[in-house]
């Protein structure tokens, strides 16, 4: 019998399992604590369990673990990893310390079949979801690398979170509990290309995480070019499905917005941009984006993403402009991956 990884599980469902084990429910509870709040990579560290059903766990879970295959530091402090997973695969997790805390960014999926042009993640399509337990581990893995306590999470990595819906789904009831690392639901950002069936699902579960979106574009044949996905969901269809999240959660959407030279960085684009999210309330986070071989994409120049902030600011829309990270080591999402299997398929 082929063996799952045991961290994937909810409480919940940990508590069905132990139960068909024939064990006492307490038992779902400690287990759950020894993976997420103490960490173990082993049953046998699990030292208040018979050994006789340790050894039953044994022969039916493994307990998931990340190999760094890479890691690059930038000077400003952010830290890039490239992850072996048990199959072989790579994905990568980013580090970001702020002045609030160390935020991590994780990857859901091997890949990315949004086929976004200006994305790196997604140039070699989708080889598989990742489990909840392959997620949380990211989160594991840094803080035992560092030594620091992760504070803040973006599900912003490889891959589309909402393509990925159940195993997410998991991860956050797990990296949620009290008896795990307890990160609250205020401290998670969702980020999404704009599924619109998925955002509505996501609404009726209230969870209380930031919902950040990534626009890009006010016009469909822009974002179209850009972004794929707008052809099944034009630009009316998403923004009213973000209009409906906030009503249903009473939480406000976040928009990414990247600035691509000469695409959508126009004053007339600002404009646009202002009008077609009038009266929500959101937020404009201005990306200027990190070079990517193969993408005919360049980043708009400082200046003019200052201008375009300015536009929207006057215009009553709250825009920030993020704050470059790691842009010494391979920062865009992706890249480290692509280096790795470029160098695997030489070899």
């Amino acid at each position: 019998m082929e063996r799952t990884g045991i961290s994937s599980y909810t409480e919940q469902q940990l508590a069905q399992i132990v139960k068909e084990m024939g064990q006492p429910a307490f038992r779902a509870k400690q287990i759950f604590k020894w993976l997420h709040e103490k960490q173990v990579r082993s049953f046998q560290e699990m030292t208040d369990q018979p050994k006789a059903f340790l050894a039953k766990l044994e022969e039916r879970f493994t307990i998931e673990t990340l190999e760094i295959a890479r890691r690059q530091q930038s000077k400003d402090g952010t830290v890039k990893y490239l992850f072996r997973l048990a199959d072989g695969n790579c994905i990568e997790t980013v580090l970001m310390r702020y002045s609030y805390g160390n935020t991590v960014c994780v990857s859901t999926q091997v890949g990315c079949r949004m086929g976004c042009r200006f994305c790196a993640s997604t140039q070699g399509g989708r080889i598989r979801n990742l489990t909840a337990g392959e997620i949380v581990n990211e989160i594991y893995a840094v803080g035992r690398d560092t030594g620091e306590r992760v504070s803040h999470i973006v599900l912003m990595g490889i891959g589309e979170p909402l393509d990925n819906f159940d195993n997410v789904m998991d991860f956050l009831s797990i990296v949620s509990s009290p008896n795990g690392v307890n990160i609250g639901m205020r401290n998670i950002s969702l980020s999404t290309c704009g599924l619109v069936p998925k955002i509505y699902e996501l609404a009726e579960k209230h969870l209380g995480l930031t919902l950040s979106v990534s626009l890009h574009a006010p016009l469909n044949p822009m974002r179209s070019s850009m972004m794929p996905i707008n052809d099944a969901y034009p630009i009316e269809q998403l923004i009213r499905a973000c209009r409906d999240y906030q009503k249903t959660t009473g939480r406000r959407v976040s928009f990414e917005y990247s600035m691509v030279n000469g695409v959508n960085d126009s004053p007339e684009t600002a404009k646009t941009l202002a009008g077609l999210i009038k009266g929500m309330g959101a937020h404009v986070n201005l990306i200027p984006i990190n070079p990517v071989d193969g993408s005919p994409y360049s980043a708009t120049d400082a200046a003019n993403v200052r201008r375009f902030q300015q536009m929207l600011t006057d215009l009553g829309v709250n825009a920030t402009v993020r704050r470059r990270l790691g842009t010494d080591i391979s920062a865009a999402c992706g890249q480290l991956r692509r280096e790795e299997a470029k160098e695997g398929t030489a070899e």
